[in-house]
């Protein structure tokens, strides 16, 4: 396992993607606790791609997924992108679109959906009481349906599954990194590493370092005040016994918590920048690249 402390300096934007003002973008679709939304904030619009929601379905259920794609082909590489805590909200969709211009089939399932809708909730305790339900059995279920689904319909590739997410979707990224063996590579953008177990959450990414199956790059910030780097190291030490030996950790100076969050005053465009070209480059290495 490598560990890596430097950035790269490169263009944040695409012809594809702008900065948008916090007053032109606020309404759009943003979940209410995050606006109004910085200046920095970037847009990515649908040229060459389809994108939008979809209904899967999951048991008795119906589960909305934000889907995009490029919009002629089939068969795509496919990323599953977990929410952070505000659920699949505009930046959410943004980097599945992102991610389609790529030539990737993104799906960004709302993995919150039984218990609540977080989109128009103003405060963090209130947030955090509906995902308080959300229990990590059901999340990891929902997973493997998205995945099934896209095979299904033809989107996708199975043998180019891949999974990034954000936060509380980071968090998500590492278990279900352990529990689906068929995925080629992993990424991991500040998820939460230990906490406090329940029996909704009973264990933590530190509690199965060792079962890993599939290629992991971790990405963290160094002054994150909620990821404390002790838990960082804790976790290095623990995933040297994984079953891969391909394990990265990421760590930037000066980068809080969501410094990849672009929407956000935490938003820090070098260490953001080198992310994603580094997220790029973990599916290329391990064979999750578009043809």
């Amino acid at each position: 396992m490598r560990a890596a402390v430097h950035g790269r300096s490169m263009p944040t934007t695409s012809p594809e993607t702008h900065a948008a003002s916090s007053s032109s973008s606020a309404g759009l679709g943003f979940a209410a606790a995050v606006t109004p939304v910085t200046a920095t904030t970037q847009h990515t619009n649908d040229d060459g791609i389809v994108a939008g929601f979809v209904e899967i379905a999951i048991g008795g259920d119906r589960i909305p997924v934000y889907r995009a794609a490029p919009r002629t082909g089939s068969s795509f590489p496919t990323v599953l992108v977990i929410q952070e805590i505000f659920g699949v909200h505009e930046h959410i969709q943004d980097v599945s679109r992102r991610l389609a211009k790529l030539g990737y089939l993104a799906l960004a399932p709302e993995l919150y959906h039984r218990q609540g809708d977080v989109s128009q909730l103003k405060e963090l305790p209130e947030i955090r009481a509906v995902v308080s339900r959300v229990p990590d059995a059901q999340v990891l279920a929902d997973l493997d349906a998205t995945l099934r689904w896209a095979r299904e319909q033809g989107q996708g590739d199975p043998q180019k599954q891949a999974i990034t997410g954000f936060c509380w979707g980071g968090r998500i990224t590492w278990l279900y990194a352990a529990k689906n063996p068929f995925l080629k590579a992993a990424v991991a953008w500040y998820g939460r590493l230990n906490g406090d177990r329940s029996p909704l959450q009973p264990a933590h990414p530190i509690d199965i370092a060792a079962q890993l199956r599939v290629p992991v790059l971790g990405l963290y910030g160094a002054e994150d005040q909620g990821i404390p780097l002790g838990d960082v190291e804790s976790f290095r030490a623990a995933v040297k016994g994984a079953r891969v030996t391909d394990v990265e950790i990421q760590v930037y100076p000066g980068a809080p918590h969501a410094f990849f969050a672009d929407y956000r005053p935490s938003y820090r465009a070098e260490p953001a920048t080198d992310a994603w070209h580094r997220l790029q480059d973990w599916f290329r290495k391990h064979g999750v690249a578009p043809a």
